[in-house]
């Protein structure tokens, strides 16, 4: 590895700017978007050659339904083109991809798209691809409350048994470690209800880099960021990245 970094196992993404971008040429938000979509799969390709055991990018929130319906119909018609372009690139490079989120509001052909995608690359032994879409921290965690309320009615669960980690099996990133690092673009200092449980202790990096012109190097900033950082989480004693 370049530089002897350690590499974070997992990295997760919010990928802001694609509109200002767009907009900073004159060009239609959806063109940004586009684009952004580019950028993304150089960006995937670039993480897993760089050893990332797990990428996760925040795709489509929950609260991007409320957007003009021109744009949020031309966000589906671009996931439908880049389903068919991520499998090819997914088989490629022997890359695992899931999707997290409440998918259920998609057409039933986005549906399809996302469940072939799951399907045909389970096997695969390479970086986990996780794609938030439809997906909102506070109705992932409202949707494991409604779970953990069933099986304890029906006698699967005891309300002692629950610990984080029991808890953190009914969300949707089950089986998924918690991000070392998380990543946003374009400057913003919020997390807009993204993994809020498996952030807690995640590393956090902002850069005013619109996401279409993320790139490689960006990405090794990231990593040469972390790198700095003594990771506490919570103790004294700190506790060296990996």
């Amino acid at each position: 590895m370049e530089e002897n970094l350690k590499i974070p196992a997992h990295v997760a993404l919010i990928l802001d700017g694609n509109g200002r971008w767009a907009k900073k040429r004159g060009l239609p938000r959806q063109l940004g978007h586009k684009k952004g979509c580019e950028t993304l799969e150089q960006v995937v390709e670039d993480a897993a050659r760089l050893g990332i055991r797990y990428l996760t990018v925040y795709g489509f929130s929950t609260e991007n339904w409320k957007r003009p319906e021109e744009e949020v119909g031309a966000l589906m018609q671009l996931f439908r083109f880049y389903a068919k372009r991520l499998l090819a690139m997914a088989e490629k490079n022997n890359i695992r991809v899931r999707m997290i989120g409440e998918r259920s509001r998609f057409a039933p052909d986005i549906v399809g798209a996302i469940n072939v995608l799951e399907e045909k690359t389970k096997k695969n032994t390479g970086m986990t691809f996780v794609i938030a879409v439809n997906y909102g921290s506070r109705d992932e965690i409202t949707r494991a409350v409604r779970k953990i309320m069933t099986d304890v009615e029906n006698g699967k669960i005891a309300t002692e048994d629950m610990t984080e980690k029991v808890f953190a099996s009914y969300l949707d990133t089950a089986g998924i470690p918690d991000p070392d690092l998380m990543i946003r673009t374009s400057g913003e200092l919020r997390l807009s209800n993204y993994l809020l449980w498996q952030l807690a202790y995640s590393e956090l990096y902002v850069t005013e880099c619109l996401w279409p012109d993320f790139n490689k190097e960006e990405l090794l900033n990231a990593i040469r960021q972390y790198n700095k950082r003594e990771r506490r989480f919570g103790g004294v004693t700190a506790v060296k990245t990996e």
